[in-house]
């Protein structure tokens, strides 16, 4: 059954029910972790692929998708507690965890803060690294997503270019509408306004140099993919660039993502 009915922890206590796939079989099991305001159908275009040597856990994190929403829990670090959870549920060993956006922050919490977890991360047009000008309108944004999800949808405006595939805007659009605005408004700042956030410099910085396992990152923006590679810990991380992708560059090009990642870890993992 497709679902994981996990036991009472984290800020709220209360059940947890998530949602997840588990395709494929392979000594080295892939964790894929989607970014906020989504789920795991963001990697639909990616399981067939990864399936063939891997074993592939596409989870929806809590308050998104098809998962429960309870009260609360749902900034980056709680997130990543449920997915250590739900790894134990299905009694799985270290992961190669593939985060995009809000999940680049979750796999990277899961690689510092249990480190036994994480075998390599790949980080996706990652959520994290906005220098200090951009974070001053974070707070508006927070308090706006607490009325409704309109705030949410001119946020995801930021995520595509000339060069995004026309049915993504509808197939995101879609999914915010049916956000819970609690959820987002709470992730939103877990991710970039409250204490013990690691998306905004220099807070970045300190929190993303304890990554010590291979690390993976994928950015539209040359800059932040420059910065990024001065925190790199292990010999083998790298960044690649994409210029004129969009946000979800996994989902515009799916083709040339999986040749990416599947080549990256052949070498650097297996």
């Amino acid at each position: 059954m497709p679902f994981a009915d996990l036991a009472r922890h984290g800020r709220t206590g209360e059940p947890l029910r998530l949602f997840y796939t588990d395709d494929g079989s392979g000594d080295l099991p892939l964790l894929l972790v989607h970014g906020w305001g989504s789920d795991s159908h963001e990697w639909t275009w990616h399981l067939p692929g990864l399936a063939i040597r891997h074993r592939v856990i596409a989870a929806d994190l809590r308050g998104h998708g098809y998962s429960s929403v309870p009260a609360g829990g749902f900034r980056p670090r709680d997130l990543a507690e449920d997915l250590v959870h739900l790894l134990d549920h299905l009694d799985i060993g270290p992961v190669v965890a593939v985060g995009h956006s809000m999940g680049a922050q979750v796999v990277s919490i899961l690689a510092v803060e249990h480190p036994e977890r994480a075998k390599a991360l790949v980080c996706v047009d990652p959520g994290y690294g906005y220098p200090p000008e951009v974070a001053a309108t974070f707070p508006g944004i927070v308090k706006a997503l607490t009325a409704d999800t309109s705030a949410a949808l001119r946020i995801d405006e930021w995520c595509y270019t000339p060069a995004t595939p026309p049915m993504l805007r509808p197939w995101h659009t879609r999914r915010l509408l049916a956000m819970p605005p609690h959820v987002l408004a709470e992730a939103f700042a877990g991710m970039f306004t409250d204490a013990g956030q690691i998306g905004v410099r220099p807070a970045s910085d300190e929190y993303l140099s304890r990554r010590d396992c291979p690390v993976l990152s994928l950015w539209s923006d040359p800059a932040q993919s420059a910065w990024e590679e001065s925190l790199f810990k292990h010999p083998a991380s790298k960044t690649v660039t994409w210029p004129g992708s969009g946000h979800r560059l996994h989902e515009e090009r799916p083709g040339e993502f999986l040749l990416v990642v599947d080549q990256w870890i052949r070498e650097v993992v297996t």
